[in-house]
């Protein structure tokens, strides 16, 4: 008798640890996996997007660009060739949403400080004010990381073209100013091959954890 029951315990313990991992298999098969969409200019919002390319609905990526950050470098594509990054648009004297924006961003980097596949990449909607001296003070404020996170100014035509015909991030300004723009809170995640992953309200903590977390995941893929 005493046999019997050993050998039912045994069963029944094997019966039971069988059945835990058919359902955790079960449930690990039916559950969606997570993935993040690719964007292209038909896909947003086109106040956001230049005329030019909004009927765009395929194959958009981040052209090539060429500026100057807050140390006086010139920064490329080159830079960010091969890393997953976020942009954004601001300007120093911004009252408004950049303060707020430029505190996430912070928050960001502290997220990706060790990740050496992940970078940040800040453009000035006013260069003509925004100088590298200044863009540097600004980087100091905000604890700036010079290897991770670059703040950069340059050709305003450039700037714009940049905004709304590659990172679709930007309004425009005043019909009667050239290449006037208004910047958005938009954050924009970038992948490997320079596609656009996703837009992120920057003033709003549970987005910008939501972007640390896409972060995360491409850094996985």
């Amino acid at each position: 008798m005493k046999a019997f029951l050993y050998r039912y315990r045994i069963f029944f313990g094997v019966l039971i640890v069988f059945s835990i991992v058919t359902i955790s298999l079960f449930y690990s098969a039916l559950k969606p996996k997570k993935t993040l969409p690719i964007y292209n200019p038909a896909d947003v919002n086109p106040e956001l997007v230049d005329s030019a390319v909004q009927y765009v609905s395929k194959y958009h990526t981040i052209a090539d660009f060429s500026f100057v950050n807050q140390n006086g470098k010139t920064i490329t594509q080159k830079d960010y060739e091969g890393k997953i990054y976020v942009a954004d648009f601001f300007f120093t004297t911004c009252g408004s949403i950049c303060p707020k924006m430029t505190t996430n961003l912070e928050e960001v980097q502290k997220a990706i400080i060790n990740n050496p596949k992940v970078m940040l990449l800040s453009h000035t909607v006013f260069p003509e004010t925004d100088s590298v001296p200044v863009l540097k003070q600004y980087a100091i404020n905000h604890h700036v990381n010079d290897s991770k996170w670059n703040l950069v100014t340059g050709d305003k035509k450039a700037i714009y073209s940049m905004a709304r015909k590659s990172y679709l991030a930007v309004k425009l300004g005043k019909p009667s100013e050239l290449y006037d723009m208004v910047h958005t809170e938009n954050f924009v995640l970038v992948d490997q091959k320079r596609r656009v992953r996703g837009f992120y309200d920057g003033t709003n903590k549970e987005d910008v954890q939501r972007l640390i977390e896409d972060i995360a995941f491409l850094s996985e893929q």
